[in-house]
């Protein structure tokens, strides 16, 4: 047998790239995300609580440093990911197992996320940004936003839902990835216990953001402590029914 040949300088290139790749979709992006999610869910304790998250957020030093360092591999990881989508062998028709399953699903997905996290920091990052829009002014206008309905329906708010759920499932199946190639988890039996992990993982921050976008939606909560449950009548968001909706939805609860 002829001795294997050394990687090319093309093929080490591109095992860095789609290693780099995999980072950046954990670190910063995918903790940015979490955490993102976890300071919008104060939404769900009022307005001023939420407007008291988003100050201590934009009062942060060095804020426009800690952006670009989001942006940047977020933008990275979207550019190379698109690639990949594009050229991408999808065989599922053929060999409908569940990793090929799973290989479509991450491309599908990334797709979706990547529409809904251009469409959110385009609505709501930017004009903060530019210095059209108060800080203050975020929490009516997502209400607004999310709520307006057609037929009854908030379809805003049900696309942030099904925008949530993509970046919920991309970023539980990249985490699974990324330990396969980073070889973390290489025996089938860690990587079953890290499917199994990453995909409460994956629940949990569906929930935690789907719980908030529901709420700006409609006023009403899907879980909340029992510790955080106040009063509706300062901030509260109402559903397509308007105020008194959002009013009659949470402070029953």
């Amino acid at each position: 047998m002829p001795p294997s040949r050394p990687p090319s300088d093309t093929s080490r290139a591109a095992l860095l790239l789609r290693k780099a790749h995999s980072l950046a979709g954990v670190l910063p992006v995918g903790v940015f995300i979490v955490c993102h999610l976890w300071a919008n869910a104060k939404a769900l304790q009022g307005q001023d609580a939420f407007d008291g998250a988003v100050q201590t957020i934009w009062r942060l030093p060095y804020l426009p440093v800690l952006e670009l360092a989001v942006l940047l591999p977020l933008a990275y990881h979207a550019a190379y990911g698109l690639t990949l989508v594009v050229r991408a062998r999808y065989n599922v028709g053929r060999y409908p197992l569940s990793r090929n399953w799973m290989f479509a699903l991450q491309r599908a997905s990334g797709v979706l996320a990547l529409a809904f996290i251009g469409f959110h920091l385009y609505g709501y990052w930017l004009p903060l940004r530019l210095g059209r829009t108060a800080a203050e002014d975020l929490y009516p206008m997502l209400c607004a936003g999310l709520s307006s309905a057609r037929a009854g329906v908030p379809l805003v708010g049900l696309a942030y839902v099904l925008g949530i759920a993509a970046c919920a499932f991309h970023l539980a199946n990249g985490l699974w990835g990324f330990c396969v190639s980073w070889g973390i988890t290489v025996s089938r039996q860690a990587q079953r216990a890290a499917g199994v992990l990453f995909g409460i993982a994956g629940l949990v921050v569906f929930v935690l953001g789907a719980n908030t976008a529901v709420y700006f939606a409609t006023g009403a909560r899907l879980a909340l402590p029992s510790s955080s449950r106040t009063p509706a009548a300062a901030g509260s968001c109402g559903g397509p029914a308007g105020p008194a909706h959002g009013a009659a939805s949470s402070g029953g609860r």
